[in-house]
């Protein structure tokens, strides 16, 4: 596994134990109040980029595209401001970067539609 889909996939990895780590600290202090942080950590950085990531290995045409790229991109700044801008929404301290991030988030769902909607899988896929 090579380019934009070996990203997503470290990327996703990254998420994944981070948000063990915050679910650890969270059951640790008996403190869930920042659980749903904590949620969209797992589901957009690790489930959704995990599943960017096999899609772009499965269908190659559509990671050499530069859409791959500015997919991959979007996700990550969505996901970098999207969670802490969470924790600050909850805290009451502003609400901009959760919806800087949600914004991107949807952009980046967006992207992820046109790029699956023009490369259908044929059977010309990648091995697994």
């Amino acid at each position: 596994m090579r380019g934009v889909a070996f990203w997503f996939l470290l990327i996703a990895a990254l998420c994944a134990l981070l948000g063990m780590v915050s679910g650890v600290v969270m059951a640790a202090a008996q403190d869930h109040s920042l659980s749903p942080a904590h949620a969209h950590l797992n589901l957009l950085g690790w489930v959704s980029m995990a599943i960017f990531g096999f899609y772009y290995h499965l269908v190659p045409e559509a990671s050499a595209r530069p859409l791959a790229r500015l997919h991959f991109g979007l996700s990550v700044v969505a996901t970098i401001l999207f969670t802490p801008g969470i924790i600050l929404a909850i805290r009451g301290q502003t609400e901009v970067l959760a919806q800087v991030g949600a914004l991107l988030t949807i952009a980046s769902m967006l992207v992820f539609l046109v790029t699956v909607a023009r490369h259908r899988p044929t059977g010309r896929m990648a091995k697994v």
